[in-house]
Order: structure tokens, then sequence, then C-alpha cells
């Protein structure tokens, strides 16, 4: 988390992990359950992955919800 500092609030970072479908490209995030978007590209599933999780948080304080922390990590391990 961290606060931009022009608006003075509070900034939610979203691990979000991007899948290649059979057609296009599907996006979720693990922190959010049941926000997911898709793309023809990658560019475009991240594009549509940021307008859910607005959405999303939007829909979950206008219901008086408590907003998840963000606790997911994604990294990737090599291996031969």
């Amino acid at each position: 988390m961290a606060v931009d500092s022009e608006a003075g609030r509070l900034e939610m970072k979203y691990t979000v992990i991007i899948e290649k479908a059979p057609a296009n490209y599907a996006a979720y995030a693990p922190d959010l359950p049941g926000c997911v978007a898709t793309g023809a590209s990658i560019e475009d599933a991240q594009k549509n992955m940021r307008a859910a999780i607005e959405w999303h948080l939007r829909s979950i304080r206008e219901h008086g919800e408590p907003v998840p922390v963000p606790r997911a990590i994604a990294t990737h391990i090599n291996v031969a």
C-alpha cells in the first residue's frame, strides 16, 4: 500500500495473474475473488483488469464491506 501524494489517498497494489486462453488472455486478482477480465492482448487484459478492479472495489465500498488488503505475490522460478 502507498499514499498517493497528490490526492492524499491510500493506493493499493494488487497482484494480477494473466494467462493465455485459447482465444484471448484472461486475468484475475487472487486477493479479489470473482474479479476477472479478458482481453485480445496482454495489454487489453491489463487495461480491462484495472477497470474491473476499480469497479469491484467501488462495489465493495458501496456495500460497506472491508476492502481486501493486497497479500498475494507472484514470482518466476527457473527450472532446468
